[in-house]
């Protein structure tokens, strides 16, 4: 089992920054990929970006726009998801899920059924 824990969610102004974490405990080496979805209120939950732990796959959604960087600390068992140039549109809970075995498929990787375990979620909340 992995357990996943998500923080640094908070309410910013449109225009800042946040760096959300993911930390990964239980069996962390067990896992493949970690991704972090979004849903807005009265939306469906949506994929944001993924990484695999050994980097050889990073995938961002069109509508990051360079504004998102994912990255990771394998020694943490860590993901980081750092947003600048925040908007009203990404307000929403973001959630951290992680994949145990490997993918094949691009259309996986944005998936979330594709993925194993997720987390509690943390609230962005981006006012203009």
């Amino acid at each position: 089992q992995v357990q996943l824990a998500e923080s640094g969610g908070a309410w910013v102004q449109a225009g800042d920054s946040l760096r959300l974490s993911c930390v990964a405990s239980g069996r962390p080496s067990s896992t493949y990929a970690m991704g972090w979805f979004r849903q807005a209120p009265g939306k469906e939950r949506e994929f944001v970006a993924t990484i695999t732990w050994s980097g050889s796959r990073l995938y961002y959604s069109n509508f990051v726009e360079g504004r998102f960087t994912l990255s990771k600390d394998n020694a943490k068992n860590t993901v980081y998801l750092q947003m600048d140039s925040l908007k009203s549109e990404d307000t929403a809970v973001y959630f951290c899920a992680a994949r145990s075995s490997s993918l094949y498929y691009l259309s996986d990787y944005y998936s979330q059924g594709r993925y194993d375990y997720w987390g509690q979620g943390t609230q962005v909340t981006v006012s203009s």
